[in-house]
């Protein structure tokens, strides 16, 4: 069952991600969605949970409530919004993928280079990654210890994330300490790898951060395969570095 709720306290996205994880963890919740715009929190639960017990997972800062019955006449007179499909809310990773694919081409076209390509398209997929994870940077750490294991023990490591991604770019577009590059990343992504594939497995309704809190985007396989893209390439360089 799904229930509607408004939650006020909400200033930033650090806020919104505090929110979701305390609601995520009560039994019989299934899955959180929070729009920090509208202040509204939707929740799917197994069997109704009272607000009391909703607003007992919560820190004494924010406090929720049953949203109110939309007017009717309103709802008559205006179109209701549809959900919008995993598909639609992925387009903006799908885009910047495309570009990333696109410009390492371009790159390393004339004459060919698969090697540069691939360290080309490594380097510029952390270069573009961290900077949306940059833009909101107290938000980010939250959202990132929902699901990376490393980040959950360690709260400084979602802190510090953006700028590891930040280092391993210039690493590959400078040609830098490449085996030491491939090294981390082959770390790092199986960590969050292995995180991603628990929440998947576990069917959870999570907000995925690995564009940071500016972009809306859910946690689905697609977060999985660009994941695994990053690290199947990891693994062919190094096997090519030390063969």
């Amino acid at each position: 069952m799904k229930h509607t709720y408004i939650v006020t306290g909400m200033t930033c996205n650090s806020c919104k991600a505090s929110v979701e994880k305390a609601l995520q963890e009560i039994d019989n919740v299934e899955n959180v969605s929070v729009d920090l715009e509208s202040s509204e929190v939707i929740i799917n639960m197994k069997t109704h949970i009272t607000t009391d017990v909703l607003q007992k997972a919560l820190s004494s800062k924010y406090s929720i409530t049953d949203k109110k019955e939309q007017n009717v006449f309103k709802s008559a007179s205006m179109p209701i919004e549809e959900e919008k499909s995993d598909l639609q809310q992925l387009f903006p990773l799908f885009l910047i993928f495309g570009y990333i694919t696109v410009a390492s081409i371009l790159l390393n076209i004339n004459p060919w280079d698969g090697n540069s390509f691939m360290l080309d398209f490594m380097g510029l997929f952390y270069i573009v990654f961290s900077f949306f994870k940059l833009l909101d940077l107290k938000g980010f750490p939250e959202s990132f210890k929902m699901y990376d294991p490393l980040a959950k023990i360690i709260p400084s490591y979602g802190w510090v994330y953006p700028f590891i991604e930040l280092a391993l770019g210039v690493l590959f577009l400078m040609r830098v300490q490449i085996p030491l590059a491939l090294i981390i990343t082959l770390i790092i992504l199986g960590i969050t790898t292995f995180g991603v594939t628990k929440t998947l497995l576990d069917k959870k309704s999570i907000q995925c951060a690995c564009l940071g809190t500016a972009l809306k985007l859910p946690m689905t396989k697609a977060t999985f395969i660009e994941n695994s893209i990053m690290i199947i390439m990891a693994i062919i360089m190094l096997i090519k570095t030390y063969n």
